[in-house]
């Protein structure tokens, strides 16, 4: 019998029923709830101080709760000018060393936009951006995983392959699989084999250890022939979360990747 997978559960955010609105109170409540993580959303800015990453993460390890961070959305590793590069790059290492400094496993962040060039182009770009970003993490003593997330339109760098090659390729990166993202951006993904298969492809391309630290969004979403255009609550959407759930708990799925 091999060990057991444990199913974490949480927030991307401060949860609606917080009695505050900071991460504090975010942490403080997802305790009260019963659940397992939380992942602090600095979608529009690593906007803490040192101190404060210091007492969240105090708070979290206290109560149990594991962290993960969100990047900036402004992050295009892609982009035409050389200046706004080099800020998102900043921004994705600025948002690693709070995280840091929180106890979090993991960044996500989404790379990269094609703006029309060619992906595997734009695949060599990101690549060696990484690879340097991560370089440059390491020589701060930041040993945390940047999680590059499974985006939800076409125009967005990010495909279940272009992740799972940039994770083999770069040491330091792992994925972050947003399943109502690959719904909305390709029409599959929404069924107990489509998942099954995902989580399968993920251990034959990144070994059977990956599926042992996962790291999942789920959602409703809202979409149209060009992809997302926003996520809802799962009651509101066709995704069909308990055929996900099911194939999470496969008993099998690890046995089938390693064939």
């Amino acid at each position: 019998m091999g060990q057991e997978r444990q199913l974490l559960f949480g927030t991307a955010g401060v949860p609606n029923s917080s009695k505050g609105k900071g991460t504090t109170a975010g942490i403080q409540r997802i305790a009260e709830l019963g659940l397992g993580c939380m992942e602090v959303e600095f979608v529009h800015g690593a906007n803490m101080t040192d101190s404060m990453a210091k007492e969240v993460g105090a708070l979290a390890k206290k109560l149990n709760i594991r962290l993960t961070a969100h990047a900036p959305y402004y992050i295009n590793l892609n982009a035409r000018e050389p200046k706004k590069v080099a800020e998102s790059q900043k921004r994705l290492m600025h948002t690693a060393h709070i995280a840091s400094l929180m106890g979090a496993e993991s960044v996500v962040f989404h790379p990269a936009y094609y703006l029309k060039d060619h992906p595997h182009d734009v695949y060599i770009k990101v690549q060696s951006i990484l690879q340097d970003t991560i370089a440059s993490l390491r020589e701060s003593g930041i040993q945390l995983l940047l999680r590059a997330e499974t985006a939800g339109k076409g125009t967005q760098f990010g495909n279940l392959e272009e992740i799972l090659n940039l994770c083999v390729d770069v040491d330091g990166i792992a994925p972050c699989i947003d399943f109502a993202h690959m719904y909305a951006r390709g029409g599959e993904c929404n069924s107990y084999g489509e998942f099954l298969y995902t989580l399968n492809r993920i251990a034959v391309r990144l070994g059977w250890h990956a599926l042992e630290n996962m790291h999942i969004h789920i959602s409703g979403i809202k979409y149209s022939g060009k992809g997302e255009l926003e996520h809802l609550n799962l009651k509101d959407s066709d995704l069909r979360c308990n055929d996900l759930l099911k194939a999470l708990k496969a008993p099998g799925s690890r046995r089938a990747a390693l064939i």
